[in-house]
């Protein structure tokens, strides 16, 4: 390889490098309670941010909500639950899930960000729904689903990554 295409990869490495470290530590200044409410714990050391956002990075199924340059949220498509859902095994499906640092809030940010990726679902994947769930102490992410078109479908558990049982409802959107 030639002198020039290194220097290019180096740059592009140390560029995503760099944009991971920075990513990396506006998150780990997150506001307590935000990451809680959708069931995950505060991350306590920037090893488990960096084991997240790399995850994130690898899975292609995450969406950053930037604003002014700033990340200040995402939005997650994962396969549904069939053991949830086996009614719709027929059928082609995903959930979202999203998160929005509590600073942005009531701006319409997330309910903007979700609809976007609802049109690229139905419109570019072709799916026939989309399930989207709330924990029923969490009104914020409830609001953002009606706003979006989303129905009531069920009441559900739910157990976190860290093993606590919530009741969580279910809602669904059908393409």
């Amino acid at each position: 390889p030639s002198a020039g295409s290194e220097t290019a990869a180096k740059a592009e490495s140390f560029s995503y490098e760099a944009e991971l470290e920075r990513r990396i530590r506006e998150l780990l200044r997150s506001v307590d309670g935000v990451g809680e409410m959708a069931g995950w714990s505060h991350h306590k050391t920037k090893e488990e941010t960096q084991a997240v956002l790399t995850a994130f990075i690898n899975g292609k199924k995450t969406f950053a909500i930037e604003r002014g340059g700033k990340v200040i949220g995402s939005l997650g498509i994962e396969k549904y639950d069939e053991e949830k859902l086996p009614e719709f095994s027929d059928k082609s499906g995903r959930e979202l899930g999203f998160v929005l640092s509590k600073s942005y809030w009531g701006n319409g940010y997330m309910a903007e960000a979700v609809r976007a990726v609802i049109d690229y679902l139905f419109r570019q994947v072709g799916l026939d729904f989309i399930a989207c769930g709330y924990f029923t102490d969490n009104p914020q992410s409830k609001r953002v689903q009606e706003k979006c078109g989303f129905k009531f479908y069920k009441y559900s558990k739910y157990t976190t990554a860290y093993g606590v049982t919530k009741d969580e409802c279910i809602n669904v959107l059908f393409g």
